[in-house]
């Protein structure tokens, strides 16, 4: 669903609810951060499981989130400009896809939602917010 604004979001979170959603996905945006707290306060309100793009989105309420490392990604990118700073044409330099990933739970968003989760994959997470 589009969401422009906080009053898109609220209508977003009711049109999933009266569909009977089981869970709700937020994909990367410019508004990700500026509406995340109210994000995370609409799923746990609706008692909805909030996936996120990345740690800062789980940090503000999100349940939990799976994406390429960001310091990973800002110093792979630094390469790059120093590479070309140093005169390599940006065409001649290799595509790169983020090898580094970071999995995140917040558990204090899975209690507030009733939710356990399982050890197994606690012990796989990078990071625990409890």
């Amino acid at each position: 669903m589009e969401v422009r604004n906080a009053d898109d979001l609220r209508r977003a979170f009711q049109t999933a609810v009266d569909a009977k959603a089981d869970a709700v996905l937020r994909l990367a945006d410019p508004l990700a951060l500026v509406l995340g707290v109210e994000t995370a306060d609409l799923a746990k309100k609706h008692r909805l499981p909030l996936m996120v793009r990345a740690r800062p989105e789980v940090e503000m309420g999100g349940l939990m989130s799976y994406y390429a490392d960001a310091l990973d990604y800002y110093r792979r990118a630094a390469t790059f400009v120093d590479k070309i700073l140093k005169g390599a044409k940006p065409a001649d330099l290799p595509v790169e896809q983020p090898t580094k990933f970071e999995f995140v739970i917040n558990l204090k968003t899975a209690k507030a939602l009733g939710l356990t989760i399982p050890p197994s994959l606690l012990l796989r997470a990078d990071q625990v917010i409890e």
